[in-house]
């Protein structure tokens, strides 16, 4: 058995630095915008204003708590948490899922409430109002885009999409303005609430799913299993591959494990070191755990 990983690597480290920087920016942006949003919303008397102000504060505690996420994904591990915190991260983003599911449900709740009998709205305030906020979010989620790894972490991909809803929610609020302004449409606003919340949904499925797939040890997406098998079986001497798992401790951090079966004669050290450097340069995969077996040596089923 041989156990390779570089949980700690340096390359990962960085990157968590610069993920950190980009959600404290962020979350500087957020905040403020919010602030404006709400009380611009009571002002002009705008459910798209309010409702988009109510994903910010949504977004600016997912912002803080990805930010707390992490710090203590970068705490050491310990006889008790062999693997660190990093999973933490994981359940932030999943929780930020959910609670953009919540934010989404109220909006549509109000707004259905809304076409009963629309209120009159200050157009041209609520437009100036909102293109502030629109252009604080394009910021925000440059900074995101620029410091952090929104692809490959899906905590940071969680808060860059709570900003991106945002960004949405500012558009949606400028088009019913110009609505407004032009026609007195005043139905538009809660219609344009609607169609946020909506999009907002298909956001935060998104993050649920992903978190969820990870918490459940899937194999990694970018990954196919069959592929890691026969990148194996090319290595000499290699008789079979069996009790092969792969997962996800935390985004950008993949771990494997597997039973080779070798050929008797062969220096089962010289073929690990051949399967950890394939596994390594195909597939990115540091943390491997490899058991190298001969003919002669029984061991019961596993039951995963």
């Amino acid at each position: 058995m041989h156990h390779h990983g570089h949980t700690h690597d340096h390359a990962h480290g960085r990157q968590r630095e610069q993920n950190k920087k980009g959600l404290l920016i962020a979350l500087v942006i957020t905040t403020g915008i919010m602030f404006l949003e709400f009380f611009g919303g009571l002002i002009t008397n705008s459910l798209a204003l309010l409702s988009d102000s109510g994903h910010m504060l949504s977004d600016a505690a997912s912002l803080a708590l990805s930010l707390v996420a992490f710090r203590f994904a970068s705490r050491p591990p310990s006889p008790n948490k062999t693997y660190g915190f990093y999973r933490f991260e994981i359940l932030a983003a999943l929780f930020n899922g959910v609670t953009l599911f919540v934010i989404a449900g109220l909006i549509m709740w109000e707004a259905v409430h809304r076409f009963y009998s629309p209120p009159q709205v200050a157009g041209t305030s609520m437009m100036l109002i909102a293109v502030v906020g629109l252009t604080a979010n394009v910021v925000s989620a440059w900074f995101l885009a620029k410091k952090g790894d929104v692809k490959g972490n899906v905590n940071l991909r969680s808060a860059y999409l709570h900003v991106l809803g945002d960004a949405l929610g500012s558009v949606g609020a400028i088009v019913a303005a110009s609505l407004m302004i032009s026609f007195s449409w005043y139905v538009v606003d809660p219609l344009i609430s609607v169609a946020v919340a909506l999009l907002i949904l298909r956001s935060a499925w998104g993050v649920i799913s992903h978190s969820v797939h990870i918490l459940m040890e899937g194999t990694p997406i970018t990954i196919d299993q069959e592929e890691v098998k026969e990148t194996l079986r090319e290595v000499p001497g290699v008789r079979d591959v069996h009790d092969l798992h792969i997962w996800t401790i935390t985004s950008g951090l993949d771990s494997l494990s597997c039973h080779l079966l070798i050929e008797d004669h062969l220096d089962g050290q010289e073929v690990l070191q051949q399967a950890i450097r394939k596994i390594e340069e195909r597939f990115k995969i540091r943390h491997t755990t490899i058991q190298v077996e001969k003919a002669d040596l029984e061991h019961p089923e596993t039951e995963v």
